[in-house]
């Protein structure tokens, strides 16, 4: 009789039990197995973090921004050597598709790994002339303790995301994953360790919101970087400005799609399932509003039916399956309860919203892609984050018409924008009041390609250039080459 494997947390360089002892279980979302234990962390858990993190960044802040890429890149030619291992713990963790894992997830990771390796040796200030007598220059430092927590929904990509630029920069983390999705930030902090980076500088601790918590409030921490809800969101930001501790925050989102009379037809319905069915639905940048013009309506709803009732839903583990199971019993008890919503408001529902019996997966948590027609702004189904494969279509008539639909939300993550008129394409993204925009396509985030949202939907960017100024400060010198006056 085999035990249940216990995932502890990492700290200092090894893996460390938790001094509470406390587990939560780790469940597959298909069959309902239980993956792990894994060990809660307490205050005491957080403390240790906080000082291992500390000696972790004097050393590692010591080093020139070359060593410190070179390590960054050996950690993603490791995690290339594990892509296939990586990916499969993905689909057990999360229950996405094995067909999506290796390139939305390691590979986005990877990408991160090189993009900020690469940038590691040139963090610098700038040189500011002040005449004959005197000249100032500025110095981009490291903040020190940054604190990342993540989401369920992308587990290694977020962990890389998050840890990337900050160790780049010469910073140490402390990387809190979602209590659902924890075994890959395990294997992340591996992959540094084997790839170099000194102890104590990234380090794991497990646990729920408490944890969290303890995190974004402990004064050892210096800059907290969160992803996950609005209402959690608002707790982590509380926390941070308790302490006056920069944070970024990438939340959630109720993105409009729109798509123009003139869009090529396939490609705007792949889009408008790619914004909805990728991963279950389970991503904050969602275009889950599809607006489409009233004259490619009924074409648009019949090709849109026809390929979303193709869709395989089954093992994720299988290439040939596109729909997996949703995160937990719970999430897809709120998916299903925003479908019977939809209906009691009045919308239409075109297909799927449905639970499904997988053969061999009955404890999973499957849901049939949902297509609502017949939508007004007004429904609840059109205003809340859903965060599942529920898709809202509207009809519209006019350009003014949609850019003020679009805008009329609280949040401000993304939007997209389908038609040939390229003038029309431009003239409508510069009016869309979101941080990350799409023509022609939707949800693609290269390295380097900034991501972020506005309003409710975050502070900060990710995956980019401009990261690095979210963990790095400003110190500025003047040097004087005369004498020095003085009155008295």
């Amino acid at each position: 009789m085999t035990s249940t494997p216990e995932l502890p947390l990492f700290i200092g360089g090894r893996a460390t039990p938790s001094a509470s002892q406390d587990r939560f279980a780790n469940i597959n979302p298909a069959t309902g197995e239980v993956l792990a234990m894994v060990h809660e962390a307490d205050k005491r858990d957080v403390d240790a973090a906080v000082v291992a993190a500390q000696a972790g960044f004097r050393e590692w802040s010591a080093l020139p921004g070359m060593a410190r890429g070179r390590v960054l890149l050996r950690a993603a030619a490791l995690m290339r050597e594990r892509r296939d291992e990586l990916a499969e713990t993905e689909v057990r963790d999360t229950g996405k598709p094995i067909s999506e894992t290796p390139f939305a997830d390691v590979d986005s990771a990877i990408d991160a790994l090189e993009f900020y390796g690469g940038l590691a040796a040139d963090i610098k200030g700038d040189h500011l002339d002040l005449g004959s007598t005197a000249f100032a220059y500025t110095r981009r430092e490291p903040l020190g303790v940054c604190v990342g927590i993540g989401a369920w929904n992308y587990p290694l990509q977020i962990a890389a995301w998050k840890s990337a630029p900050a160790l780049a920069t010469g910073n140490a983390m402390i990387f809190k994953p979602s209590e659902l999705t924890p075994t890959n930030a395990m294997k992340l902090a591996e992959i540094y360790q084997q790839a170099g980076l000194p102890d104590g500088v990234f380090n794991v601790v497990h646990g729920r919101s408490e944890t969290g918590h303890l995190l974004a409030s402990h004064p050892g921490v210096n800059k907290i970087s969160f992803t996950g809800s609005v209402p959690t969101g608002r707790k982590v930001f509380g926390d941070a400005a308790a302490g006056l501790k920069q944070a970024t925050l990438e939340l959630g989102g109720k993105s409009p799609l729109i798509i123009f009379s003139d869009a090529q037809l396939s490609n705007a319905v792949s889009a408008a399932m790619n914004a909805n069915f990728y991963s279950m639905g389970e991503v904050c940048s969602n275009g889950t509003r599809v607006f489409v013009h009233e004259d490619l309506h009924a074409d648009f709803m019949a090709l849109l039916k026809a390929r979303t009732e193709a869709m395989t839903i089954g093992d994720p583990m299988d290439p040939t399956t596109r729909v997996g199971p949703l995160i937990s019993k719970a999430h897809r008890d709120r998916v299903l309860e925003y479908v019977r919503l939809g209906i009691e408001e009045g919308a239409y529902l075109v297909t799927g919203g449905e639970p499904v019996n997988v053969p061999g997966f009955e404890d999973g948590n499957f849901v049939s892609p949902a297509i609502f027609d017949a939508c007004q702004d007004d429904m609840r189904i059109c205003k809340e984050e859903i965060f599942g494969p529920v898709m809202s279509v509207l009809t519209f008539r006019e350009e003014e018409e949609v850019v003020e639909r679009a805008n009329a939300t609280e949040f401000g993550l993304a939007a997209g924008v389908f038609t040939q008129n390229l003038t029309l394409a431009h003239r409508v993204v510069a009016r869309l009041q979101a941080g990350s925009c799409w023509i022609n396509n939707y949800n693609l985030t290269p390295a380097g390609v900034p991501f972020g949202g506005i309003r409710q939907s975050g502070i900060g960017r990710e995956n980019c250039r401009e990261t690095l100024d979210h963990f790095t400060q400003v110190k500025s010198v003047y040097v004087e080459l005369g004498d020095v006056e003085c009155d008295y």
